[in-house]
């Protein structure tokens, strides 16, 4: 049986049928591994009453690159979970902050290392998990806890994705990754929470096989769709623009 191909032609075409009500996750610490394209591209799609899942809520780069808050400015947010909803300096304001505080837009803050525990877990199979983080905190109100062993514990559900946005700097055709240093992050456990993946690709994609077993960040079974991120200066905010080459 062939099997049918994983690359797409744009990044339009890679999230034409994402639909309003999706569950996406963005994957990207800072700068590095974000789907600067693809977010542009969901921006031009206009899919509403999103849920976002990202370690931020975005807005506070300069010069300013697309993020997650744009799609919040464009109204097609109804919701975000994130570990970080402050900038990181007092300077910034994020677009996020108007949203949130006039109601138009709710939030769920998770933990860093219980964002990334959530994802793994829905990846894994796991529908829930006790952990000590949050315990005696306002993220706790209200919440399920259960001592044991003397220590307190607070219950955390899996986050299953509809969508994953992540960015590589390597992959083949069969859809194996393969990411550079910081860029990393979240990807790898975003992709196996997804029903979907999607991936930008810095690098010229490459034949089925080519990339070494052993340097295979993420297995091409979790990556479903492809785009070429196509070489300055016609791509749309390539990698070295923001992260090192070595």
């Amino acid at each position: 049986m062939t099997q049918k191909s994983k690359l797409r032609s744009s990044f339009a075409e890679a999230v034409a049928d994402i639909s309003d009500g999706s569950t996406i996750a963005f994957g990207g610490f800072a700068m590095p591994g974000t789907p600067f394209n693809l977010i542009r591209a969901l921006k031009e799609q206009g899919a509403k009453r999103l849920t976002l899942v990202a370690n931020t809520t975005g807005g506070a780069q300069q010069p300013r690159m697309p993020d997650i808050g744009m799609l919040v400015e464009n109204g097609q947010v109804a919701k975000v979970i994130c570990a970080f909803t402050a900038a990181t300096r007092p300077t910034d304001v994020l677009p996020f902050t108007k949203y949130y505080e006039s109601g138009e837009v709710d939030a769920e803050l998770v933990p860093q290392g219980t964002l990334a525990e959530r994802l793994r877990a829905a990846g894994a199979g796991i529908p829930a998990f006790y952990t000590p983080t949050a315990v005696g905190t306002e993220l706790a109100e209200g919440r399920e806890t259960r001592v044991i062993d003397g220590r307190e514990y607070l219950l955390e559900y899996a986050l299953k994705l509809d969508y994953a946005f992540i960015r590589a700097r390597t992959a083949d055709t069969a859809g194996n990754l393969r990411f550079h240093r910081s860029q990393r992050n979240f990807g790898p456990v975003m992709a196996t929470a997804a029903r979907v993946t999607i991936a930008e690709i810095d690098d010229p994609i490459v034949p089925a096989g080519s990339i070494d077993p052993d340097d295979v960040h993420t297995s091409g079974i979790y990556v479903h769709r492809l785009v070429q991120v196509p070489p300055e200066p016609e791509g749309l905010w390539p990698t070295k623009r923001q992260e090192r080459r070595k």
